[in-house]
């Protein structure tokens, strides 16, 4: 068996583990640093769902860069680690002993499907949203010729997926199982404006109903309809899964390590587990939200990156007294030309939570004066405690500057600011980039939610 040696060994090269990497190489320059991944080629799971229309078009224009690690002297290795020894530190894959200082699980995640649909998951013509290049590679090859498709699930990757399948002239239809689309990331009024995009692209989207089995009537194990709770029937070509992810633990389960509320990596704030020479990052961790501390089922990027950076810095001792204090589940997406954002809590989840809330909303126009040719209704709300102001949560509307519009509010949520705070803050604004200045909207939405407290 070949023995190979590192300081810092990073299991998974997806954007926690690439980050974890990257950071952990500027702290530690001396430490020599070595990434394990199971595939050679690795997709930017966001942009998955634009592999199947016209907006990327395949897997090969979605294939993330390792160059920056290469040129940093990041060591990569493509192989799979079946079983690790905790105590004498050295990890093991069918060949080799990779000996380690520091150990670092950025596992990442997998598609996840309820028990009641499993069954379903050998047919010809069912898909789950992998992130594996191969698999995806042979949903888009036989989705091609197909012209019915339903997707369970109306979650982002699910719109998504639908939104770009329906621009290739397939016939869509979206089952999610509740009111309204994009449940939990936005509130009711918010996600009825989607939907609307949804349908006036000819999308058909069914609410308030599951799929309850998929089947196949003629015996010859290919998909051609599922069924639904109500009792209805929706024949079909193709079911693709967009029903979310689950941790990617088993290695980390094998070896004991303790796992948190919805199977992840129980870490701390600084990404450690239990013992503090193994850390983890990104969807295999446990995750807790900023506002209310309890465990979050939210798998994003940017939060996995930010992950990445604490431990990356932390490994050989805490650095920054910060830490990683919790998910704010921020996120963005583009429904047609318009774009909805969303960061912290929401007005309905705060309720349920019995937050003691205030509420500010401001419509307007993204560009001023509105007659600029690309001007796009601007709709903002910002959501925040009614005693003292400290602002929890946000959701925009509109053009694609709300991508970094959400950002700004994202900052202000994770640094505790107030709408007092927001209500003088300085903006920089220029007829074709931005609202006016005079109703810069997030300015206005604290400024109406400052009405708001009586």
């Amino acid at each position: 068996m070949e023995k190979i040696e590192c300081d810092v060994l990073i299991i998974g090269g997806g954007p926690a583990g690439a980050v974890s990497a990257v950071t952990a190489k500027m702290n530690y320059p001396d430490k020599e640093i070595l990434v394990i991944r199971e595939y050679k080629e690795q997709l930017v799971p966001c942009a998955i769902p634009y592999i199947f229309g016209n907006t990327l078009g395949s897997t090969q224009k979605d294939l993330g860069s390792c160059g920056q690690a290469k040129e940093m002297g990041i060591s990569t290795l493509i192989d799979k680690i079946t079983d690790i020894a905790i105590k004498d530190k050295i990890a093991f894959s069918a060949n080799k002993a990779i000996h380690f200082d520091k150990l670092i699980f950025a596992t990442g995640s997998q598609p996840f499907v309820h028990e009641s649909l499993q069954h379903a998951l050998a047919l010809n013509g069912v898909f789950t949203v992998s992130k594996h290049k191969n698999l995806i590679d042979k949903a888009k090859d036989y989705i091609t010729d197909k012209e019915d498709i339903v997707i369970v699930g109306t979650g982002f990757i699910g719109i998504e997926m639908a939104m770009e399948l329906a621009n290739s002239d397939k016939n869509i239809t979206i089952i999610g199982g509740s009111n309204h689309i994009l449940k939990g990331a936005f509130d009711t009024e918010v996600a009825i404006e989607a939907e609307k995009i949804l349908i006036e692209s000819k999308v058909t989207f069914i609410s308030n109903d599951r799929v309850c089995e998929i089947i196949d009537k003629n015996g010859d194990n290919i998909v051609n309809s599922v069924k639904l709770k109500s009792g209805k029937i929706i024949d079909t070509q193709v079911v693709i899964l967009a029903t979310g992810y689950k941790p990617n633990t088993q290695l980390a389960k094998k070896i004991g390590l303790h796992l948190g509320t919805y199977g992840g990596i129980w870490v701390d704030e600084y990404m450690r587990t239990c013992n503090h020479d193994i850390f983890a990052v990104g969807d295999c961790s446990s995750r807790r939200t900023f506002i209310t501390k309890t465990a979050s089922k939210v798998m994003l990027a940017s939060t996995s990156s930010a992950e990445g950076r604490t431990a990356g810095s932390s490994l050989y001792g805490i650095k920054y007294i910060k830490g990683f204090s919790g998910t704010i589940a921020i996120f963005s997406t583009m429904i047609g030309d318009t774009a909805f954002s969303s960061a912290g809590v929401t007005q309905e989840e705060a309720i349920k939570s019995g937050m003691d809330i205030v509420v500010g909303t401001f419509s307007g126009m993204n560009r001023h004066p509105a007659t600029i040719p690309d001007a796009q209704k601007q709709f903002v709300k910002l959501i925040a405690t009614k005693h003292g102001g400290q602002i929890i949560g946000g959701q925009i509307i509109g053009g694609k500057e709300t991508g970094e519009m959400i950002n700004i509010i994202g900052l202000m949520i994770e640094t505790k600011q107030t709408i007092y705070h927001v209500m003088s803050m300085q903006v920089s604004t220029q007829p074709m980039l931005t609202a006016a200045p005079t109703n810069y909207p997030i300015v206005m939405a604290a400024i109406m939610a400052n009405k708001n407290i009586s």
